[in-house]
């Protein structure tokens, strides 16, 4: 454990890390289980003078994956987020498909859940395709963004980066979310309304969740030894190698 100290290194010098994985994993799980289960629920909540005012469930936990994206990028640098990011897009892409063929599937006629499969399973294509292209380039833009700050700041100041990359990266994901998957849906006002509120409870999420992300960056950098700076990082998004 380097005797709980931390040295400082360049992302290309990041050798094996013990915790890595099990970061990685948490990444994927709460990526798929916000799309699986969270983003099929409309809820309400009852607002002091505005009453009922509905919601995507899935607002409650997929900004933990930018969260978790973030801590990826401080603890262990651009190349091994930008891993992450293709495994996560490589595991929508197979629960995309899985979910497609498993509800196409003809039911057994003893079998009586198919309506209430597909209800739950069966998203729109054209959801689904807004929704993988939206968290590829707003993940990209998000870790992009703190790996650079983080060499301008000199790893000071971790709330600018996990905030601010937030909003670049949770901006992009709705700039091409919402259109790509509604547009021509809804009228152009809802459209942006909804926009605009999911956008800015994404980014109140990464706020409050600032000490959260403060004490699990702490954590892994002295269990892990090191400080990961992107100085020498070849930042494009296309290849899985760090």
């Amino acid at each position: 454990m380097n005797g709980g100290k931390i040295r400082s290194v360049e992302g290309a010098a990041l050798g094996e890390r013990r915790y890595f994985d099990f970061v990685m994993a948490a990444f994927v799980t709460i990526l798929l289980l916000s799309n699986v289960i969270g983003a099929g629920k409309v809820a309400t909540v009852d607002l002091p003078g505005i009453g009922d005012w509905p919601f995507g469930a899935g607002i409650l936990f997929f900004p933990l994956s930018y969260v978790i994206g973030d801590v990826l990028t401080e603890v262990y640098g651009y190349g091994r987020a930008r891993r992450c990011i293709w495994a996560g897009f490589a595991a929508l892409l197979f629960m995309a498909a899985m979910s497609a063929i498993v509800v196409a599937l003809p039911p057994a006629a003893t079998w009586t859940g198919q309506q209430a499969y597909e209800t739950v399973f069966g998203q729109v294509p054209r959801i689904v395709f807004a929704s993988i292209i939206a968290f590829w380039a707003g993940e990209f833009a998000n870790s992009y963004v703190l790996a650079r700050m983080k060499v301008w700041t000199k790893g000071r100041y971790l709330w600018t980066r996990t905030i601010g990359s937030t909003v670049v990266g949770q901006g992009i994901d709705s700039l091409i979310f919402y259109p790509l998957a509604f547009y021509g849906l809804w009228d152009n006002q809802t459209l942006l309304i909804v926009l605009a509120t999911q956008f800015a409870l994404k980014v109140g999420w990464e706020v409050l969740l600032t000490p959260v992300t403060y004490a699990v960056v702490g954590w892994l950098k002295r269990r892990e030894g090191v400080d990961v700076y992107d100085t020498g990082t070849d930042f494009t998004p296309f290849k899985t190698t760090v």
